[in-house]
């Protein structure tokens, strides 16, 4: 089993002619058991193909020569035309938005997701690498090409959710290392207007039989954490185990710094570190220490032995 994609999975690449959408699309087709990309968007490159995927005006277009409703899109249109983008793939019936794109306007990234929830759509980003199920299929550039996700990726039974993309595979490497495979991973961006967040994947993980335990990785800045603390408190149904990980301790002595990623502004005291910690151990949640230490309290949390 897995969250969000499978091996059934189609979608489409938005901005598929761009230099790091070729490499993006490659490096899907490539892993695991095959993405299924059944087209890709360039408005006025209609006709052309990428690695032997057609190229359409519009979405319209690629829906209609599919046949069919496709499931998803992994949007990696400049910021400017991002919004439309997204606008153009919910109006043409795809259900799963994976928006790469960084540097979105956020009143722009406010439309598009209130959108999403209108249409009974689901957007992961923006400013993300997308989704992984190991071993079967990878939606956006999470892992990099197929042969180095290959070697991160296991198949397993723990979720991963992560604010910054490249922690996602680092997290997932460790894991692997420790012989825990993971279920899905999901890199859900790590701006301070997001589509998808911690708490609201829990309930698709809790429903998902092949996950027993959920490792994040979070920062400082934003409120996810606190929404996370409050669903496994008043509305989880599974209580799975979760160890957290929390970069950027240090920002706790530096007010109003932000680092990385656009969400990581801190505004009050709230967002801080120490406070996250403590809302997370709360609610019953592993804080690590180091990423070192996530596998043995996964181990511990699950009543595996170390």
């Amino acid at each position: 089993m897995s969250i969000l994609i499978d091996e059934n999975t189609t979608f489409i690449v938005q901005g598929i002619t761009g230099r790091e959408a070729v490499n993006l699309t490659r490096e899907c087709i490539d892993y695991g058991r095959g993405a299924k990309v059944v087209g890709g968007v360039t408005p006025g490159r209609l006709g052309r193909d990428v690695h032997g995927v057609p190229v359409f005006d519009t979405v319209e277009q690629a829906v209609d020569h599919h046949g069919g409703p496709i499931k998803g899109s992994v949007v990696t249109v400049p910021p400017a035309f991002t919004k439309d983008a997204v606008f153009e793939a919910i109006e043409n019936g795809i259900e799963l938005i994976v928006i790469v794109t960084e540097r979105i306007p956020r009143g722009d990234v406010a439309q598009m997701v209130e959108l999403a929830g209108a249409r009974g759509a689901r957007i992961i980003g923006p400013n993300c690498l997308g989704i992984i199920v190991p071993d079967v299929i990878k939606m956006g550039g999470i892992g990099g090409p197929a042969r180095d996700a290959a070697k991160a990726y296991t198949a397993g039974p723990v979720g991963v959710i992560s604010r910054s993309g490249g922690m996602t595979t680092e997290m997932s490497s460790t894991l692997t290392a420790a012989g825990l495979g993971q279920s899905t991973a999901v890199s859900i961006g790590g701006d301070a207007i997001i589509g998808s967040s911690y708490a609201e994947l829990m309930p698709l993980f809790e429903a998902d039989e092949q996950t027993e335990a959920i490792v994040i990785y979070t920062e400082p800045g934003g409120r996810m954490e606190a929404e996370l603390a409050r669903y496994v408190t008043e509305e989880s149904t599974r209580k799975l185990p979760i160890v957290a990980f929390m970069a950027g301790r240090f920002m706790d002595e530096m007010p109003g710094m932000s680092f990385g990623h656009a969400g990581t502004i801190v505004e009050g005291k709230e967002d801080t570190a120490a406070e996250k910690i403590a809302r997370l151990a709360s609610a019953g949640i592993v804080v690590a220490e180091e990423i070192a230490e996530i596998p043995d309290l996964v181990k511990e949390r699950m009543g595996v032995a170390a």
